[in-house]
């Protein structure tokens, strides 16, 4: 069971971990934009758009910088969401929920993506990028969940529920 629950646990901090810097790439944007179009020939499909995208948040960020106030936003919700995985961490068979709520999340990013796209003129192939991160997602989270279930059967098979609960959220 304790190797079970280390698992759970370092593929939670795993997905922390990823949630968090996804957060902060979010706030430099123009910085790195400005990296990857140099790293990219306008000449390429990805590196016209890559350029396209690198002049309008340029061209917004000096005529109108509040706007990336939404790029701070988009930080910060990462961040809030990393801290909700406290709860599995802590105790994965109590707080499942967690990881089942990330999934869904994790799924919506497909139709969201496609549909917002759409509407934004993103092209599609980019939006397939975005709904990558949905797709890898689910991964670690899928673990976690496969983990967690096991755990559940063997709370269930064991008798002394009360001890089980205890080990499960006192173990480090």
């Amino acid at each position: 069971m304790k190797r079970q629950i280390i698992i759970t646990r370092r593929w939670i901090i795993f997905f922390m971990i990823s949630l968090f810097v996804s957060g902060l790439t979010a706030m430099p944007a123009e910085t790195e934009l400005a990296f990857l179009s140099r790293c990219f020939s306008p000449d390429t499909m990805l590196g016209a758009w890559i350029d396209k995208v690198y002049r309008g948040v340029a061209n917004t960020n000096k005529d109108y910088p509040f706007i990336a106030y939404g790029y701070d936003w988009l930080a910060f919700a990462h961040f809030v969401l990393a801290v909700l995985f406290i709860g599995p961490l802590r105790n994965p068979v109590r707080n499942k929920w967690v990881i089942e709520f990330a999934m869904i999340a994790c799924l919506l990013i497909i139709p969201f993506a496609l549909i917002a796209g759409h509407i934004r003129g993103i092209p599609l192939w980019w939006r397939f990028i975005d709904c990558s991160f949905g797709i890898i997602g689910i991964i670690p989270l899928g673990i976690c969940l496969g983990k967690i279930r096991q755990l559940e059967s063997i709370i269930s098979t064991n008798e002394e529920l009360e001890n089980t609960e205890e080990v499960l959220f006192n173990y480090k």
